[in-house]
């Protein structure tokens, strides 16, 4: 099939051509059944980015899943609307996802509470400032750039040229030692 028409094709030739992996038929389906999918899956998950890529998840499915869908069992869009179902349900119930939504949620509370109370950190108030530079030196150079500078564990042990656990080691004896201050 070289140009397909959403119009001019039955279910049973949409099958067929999606089986036979005509890469028309996927814009075909596309056009004629994703504002339907898109309902089914923004209605399971409401973060409309995630939404976005279920739907994308779910041609994709369609079109590697193509072999299996039986006609006995059901019509071609009720497969594919379980198809989104099941998929968004996954996205759900995925460790990914519920992480994600309690980190943007700590993420937002934290910015609006900031925001709200014109909070900035400044370590030279609090005096921690003062406290890093009494540490030794080696101790203080994996604090700046760890918790000043926003440097990750393995960053900072490459700007530091010191193995990791060195790295992880000296944070732990530095706020050993600052907590040693606050007692």
């Amino acid at each position: 099939m070289t140009a397909l028409k959403k119009s001019s094709l039955t279910e049973p030739e949409l099958v067929l051509a999606l089986q036979s992996k005509d890469p028309a038929v996927l814009k075909t389906l596309y056009s004629m059944y994703s504002s339907a999918l898109y309902g089914v899956i923004s209605r399971i998950i409401t973060h409309t980015e995630l939404a976005e890529d279920v739907l994308q998840e779910t041609f994709v499915k369609i079109w590697q899943s193509a072999a299996h869908y039986d006609n006995t069992k059901g019509r071609l869009f009720t497969w594919m609307m379980n198809i989104a179902r099941n998929l968004s349900i996954d996205k759900l119930r995925s460790k990914d996802f519920k992480n994600s939504l309690k980190n943007q949620d700590i993420e937002n509370n934290v910015s609006f509470v900031d925001e709200q109370n014109k909070v900035t950190f400044n370590p030279d108030v609090l005096g921690v400032k003062q406290l890093v530079e009494n540490l030794k030196p080696d101790l203080q150079a994996v604090l700046n750039l760890v918790y000043y500078k926003g440097y990750t564990h393995v960053e900072a042990a490459e700007k530091l040229d010191l193995p990791l656990g060195t790295v992880k080691t000296r944070i732990r004896l530095a706020i050993i030692e600052l907590r040693r201050s606050f007692n």
